[in-house]
């Protein structure tokens, strides 16, 4: 079982990055996903979720109508669209499998988001 991700970067406040996760090893079709991010000093929060299907999506009140959360599950793959991103969206970024609205065990490693001018 993997998750990697990938796409992070330093962007300017009011820029955007689309975050990905690759799944392996097991059927990425069938769990909900979902994406956290945990800042320097800072507990792990979760950030958008998605069901199994693509149907449903969640958002933390912090990031709603600025990030989109999306998948394709036949490329086993996990999306972030990040837009208006402030310096607050600083943080490691990381993928989990199996809960819609929190963290789930199976994790990536992370892919680094810096927000500054």
């Amino acid at each position: 079982v993997q998750l990697v991700e990938s796409g992070g970067g330093m962007v300017q406040p009011g820029g955007s990055l689309r975050l990905s996760c690759e799944a392996s090893g097991f059927s990425f079709r069938i769990y909900h996903m979902s994406w956290a991010r945990q800042a320097p000093g800072k507990g792990p929060e979760w950030v958008s979720g998605i069901t199994a299907g693509g149907e449903s999506t969640y958002y933390a009140d912090s990031v709603k109508g600025r990030f989109t959360i999306s998948r394709d599950n036949a490329k086993n793959t996990l999306y972030l669209q990040m837009n208006s991103l402030k310096p607050e969206d600083t943080a490691l970024y990381y993928c989990s499998r199996g809960q819609r609205q929190g963290i789930g065990a199976v994790r990536g490693q992370g892919t680094q988001v810096t927000v500054s001018s």
